[in-house]
Order: C-alpha cells, then sequence, then structure tokens
C-alpha cells in the first residue's frame, strides 16, 4: 500500500468509507448485471438490506460478506490477511543457530560398534 493510498483512506470520515464499500457492492452488482433483489436473495438478506449496504448506511460485517461472496469479490479480504514480520536482528539469530553443513560418521563409534558383541 502506498503511502498516498493510505492517507486517503485514513483522512476519510467512517460515512466516506461505508459510502466507499456501498459503491464498490453497487459498482459489481450492476456490472454483473444483477438487480438488487437477485443479489439480496442469493446473500439470503432482504433488499432493504442490501440498499442500506450499497447507500454507505450500517450493515453487519457478516451482511457484507455474504454479498461480497455472492458477487464473487472475496479477494479483497487478502487486505485484512495478518502477516507476522520478523526482525533482521531475530532472522539472524535464526540463521546463526542453524547448521552450516552435515557432520560425518565418527571412526570411533564405527570402532566400538563394529567391536561389540551385541
Amino acid at each position: 500500500m502506498t503511502d498516498i493510498s493510505f492517507n486517503k483512506w485514513s483522512s476519510s470520515s467512517d460515512k466516506g468509507l461505508t459510502e466507499q464499500i456501498g459503491a464498490f457492492v453497487r459498482h459489481h452488482r450492476i456490472e454483473q448485471n444483477k438487480t438488487q433483489g437477485e443479489l439480496a436473495k442469493a446473500a439470503g438478506i432482504s433488499r432493504s438490506t442490501l440498499s442500506l449496504l450499497e447507500r454507505g448506511e450500517t450493515v453487519t460485517v457478516t451482511t457484507l460478506i455474504q454479498v461480497l461472496r455472492v458477487l464473487d469479490q472475496l479477494n479483497i479480504m487478502s487486505a485484512f490477511e495478518v502477516r507476522e514480520n520478523i526482525s533482521p536482528l531475530a532472522l539472524a539469530r535464526l540463521q546463526k543457530e542453524k547448521r552450516q553443513r552435515a557432520r560425518g560418521r565418527s571412526a570411533k563409534k564405527e570402532e566400538s560398534s563394529e567391536g561389540s558383541e551385541w
């Protein structure tokens, strides 16, 4: 994410953000040539709830996910992936602890195992 896009979203109001989400949903619904009724039925919600979502009103996250699923837009969920970052110092410590080479069988072990009657 670029600093410009982050600043754009961080300076938006909650209402502005929900309106942007609604515009996204409406755009993809129309692009797929679906009516509000068709999309709402497929998502298992009422048409009025979908209308609220498209206008940027408050709806549940579950409702949004149901609509995104029907619109085949769940790929935007990748923005919410949690990735663990390791610090350079911790990475250096891990690299230092790794084995650097394989050790062959020692001559002592071979002699003692050959001389044993067990």
